[in-house]
């Protein structure tokens, strides 16, 4: 059986006072899917993301009984001087019904890209989940903590140095 494709995303690169309330209730949704009924509850909204770029992908045309506009990929870059002294990529996200679809990696690929365009020149700092150190890894990212708990999961900081283009 051949390889399906990864439906095609629709990227939006935004500061939470333009994310509208749509974009922030898709957000909130989403982040709320994952963050708490899959793994565990804590409390999501913690007052960074109004110091924060929001990466909103957004399926193209319908995939999966899901349809074209749906919010399937998330994240958060933290300004500089609100959780690190670097800026911060997180709550990163996938709709679990794209998981397995390479879109995770193309999610971090776009936050990280759009970090360095938006901070040039500047590191990266990450609170990771521990099992996720080897796929933050292939992005730059490095360990420099030892594991700890966040909301009950082992976590770990993580910093990526700055792009030199």
């Amino acid at each position: 059986m051949a390889p399906v494709s990864p439906p095609a995303i629709r990227w939006s690169w935004v500061r939470f006072e333009d994310l509208g309330l749509q974009g922030l209730y898709d957000a909130l949704q989403l982040r709320a899917r994952v963050f708490i009924l899959e793994q565990g509850p804590y409390l999501d909204p913690d007052g960074l993301d109004q110091h924060s770029w929001h990466l909103l992908g957004r399926l193209a045309q319908p995939h999966q009984g899901l349809p074209a506009g749906e919010l399937v990929l998330y994240l958060r870059a933290v300004d500089p001087g609100h959780k690190y002294d670097e800026p911060s990529l997180g709550r990163v996200v996938s709709h679990p019904a794209v998981r397995g679809s390479g879109l995770g990696r193309a999610l971090v690929q776009e936050g990280v890209a759009s970090c360095d365009r938006t901070w040039p020149g500047q590191a990266n700092h990450i609170s990771a989940q521990a099992h996720l150190a080897k796929f933050y890894g292939e992005f730059g990212y490095q360990p420099c903590s030892e594991v700890y708990l966040e909301d009950n999961i082992p976590h770990l900081s993580m910093l990526r140095p700055p792009c030199l283009i």
